[in-house]
């Protein structure tokens, strides 16, 4: 049984804008319709050329953004990020440009001003969203980074320009494509510096940095020395994903290869893929236990404390009776939760009850896959809870029906009989 597709997006050599859209635009995003989404961009300057590249002897796909003045190439990010510290020297990333070197005399763009720039565009709501979001992570990594407000950001015009370009990109390829879930991998990064005019900026960059850590990014630092993650990268990556697990079994239904402009040690692809789940009867995942003794509290307390956890979304609530030390009877609290709702849960402990401390245990499970449904039988309309049981040795699975206890008390009440009869005439018409 197949489920929804999602895009998964391989980053163990980085991840940058320009390997970004062109993942997508090799996995079938439209060119045209990139084309005319990018032209519509109220800015001049800039021209894009789309084609294949071979990069350690793979063919894949480059995206790449041209400004009118200089002929070099880079990654776009860091004159944006840092355009009053950038050195343009032999070691540093490079823009590819026409003409002859800029000189360092732009204007600059605030925040504001790039957001109007991307409303003046023939985009859809939903790329004008992603595009808006991306920008947004940008310029709160950048603030972060510089101990400014994100009102005061501004963005260097050459720099602004192929950002605009990319991630509009980005946002538009996505839109075309229409994933709901995006899982990302752990994000390989490099190690060492970048030379600047006024020293050398670590890698990572405290952009990336900055969002990693606001959007929980997972990292590896490799040996490999160099900048693989760019703060645009970064910023994509932090906007569309969704997830960070492949799920345990898929089917991958097509493959598209980004380029990256530079030459490192780790090859300078980003690869994308569309995945198709496959589901069993059964799925694992993880949920929290939390256990506490309670010995001085009233039944009426225990009731209405495990009221107010199941409504908070716990998912089992439960008593235990246990004996404590010095022979006190008490009752054991147990919940079952997800890892998020850890916090309200043991807040709803501490405060309904006299516990003075938690224990927490993570745990994983396995759990039936389950529709609900109504049926209509000779007592009435029931809801009825269905599930696939895998038989021995996998090679099929039964269907089990679990009438819901509301619906049979409802129907008892509504005809008089008693439950078990109610429930035992259900059960034969629904098998």
């Amino acid at each position: 049984m197949a489920g929804k597709e999602a895009l998964y997006l391989e980053c163990y050599a980085g991840i940058s804008g320009d390997m970004f859209v062109a993942a997508l635009l090799d996995l079938g995003a439209d060119e045209e319709t990139l084309r005319r989404a990018l032209d519509s961009l109220p800015i001049p300057g800039f021209r894009v050329e789309i084609r294949r590249v071979r990069k350690n002897g793979l063919d894949a796909c480059d995206f790449c953004v041209i400004l009118d003045e200089i002929h070099e190439n880079h990654d776009h990010d860091m004159a944006y990020l840092y355009p009053q510290h950038m050195d343009v020297g032999e070691d540093s990333p490079r823009h590819l440009m026409d003409g002859n070197k800029h000189t360092a005399h732009h204007c600059h763009r605030s925040l504001r001003d790039v957001l109007e720039i991307l409303d003046g565009a023939q985009l859809t709501q939903r790329a004008r969203t992603i595009a808006r979001r991306i920008f947004q992570i940008l310029g709160e990594a950048e603030a972060k980074a510089h101990g400014t407000t994100i009102e005061q950001v501004h963005f260097h015009e050459v720099g602004a320009v192929d950002s605009i370009v990319d991630i509009t990109a980005a946002a538009v390829c996505m839109d075309q494509l229409g994933f709901e879930e995006v899982i990302l991998s752990v994000i390989y990064e490099g190690v060492g510096t970048i030379r600047c005019q006024h020293g050398n900026l670590p890698i990572p960059v405290p952009a990336v940095l900055n969002i990693a850590q606001v959007h929980s990014l997972n990292l590896h630092i490799t040996g490999a020395t160099g900048e693989y993650v760019t703060p645009t990268g970064a910023a994509i990556a932090a906007a569309i994903r969704t997830s960070d697990r492949l799920p345990r079994a898929f089917s991958v239904k097509k493959i598209g290869l980004g380029a990256g402009k530079r030459e490192q040690a780790l090859p300078g692809i980003l690869r994308a893929m569309v995945v198709e789940p496959m589901h069993s009867c059964a799925t694992c995942d993880e949920i929290y236990q939390l256990n506490t003794n309670i010995d001085d509290c009233s039944a009426e307390t225990l009731a209405y404390t495990m009221e107010r956890l199941l409504a908070e979304g716990a998912k089992d609530v439960h008593y235990t009776p246990v004996f404590m030390k010095k022979n006190r009877p008490a009752y054991l609290l147990t919940v079952l939760c997800a890892e998020e709702r850890v916090p309200r849960m043991e807040q709803i402990i501490f405060a309904e009850t006299t516990s003075i401390g938690i224990r927490r245990v993570r745990m994983k499970r396995t759990v039936l896959r389950r529709t609900e449904r109504t049926a209509e039988t000779s007592l009435g309309t029931i809801r009825v809870k269905e599930c696939l049981v895998p038989e021995i040795g996998g090679h099929g699975a039964e269907r089990r029906c679990y009438p819901e206890y509301e619906s049979v008390a409802a129907l008892c009440r509504a005809t008089g009989l008693p439950y078990p009869e109610v429930y035992h005439k259900i059960m034969k018409e629904l098998v």
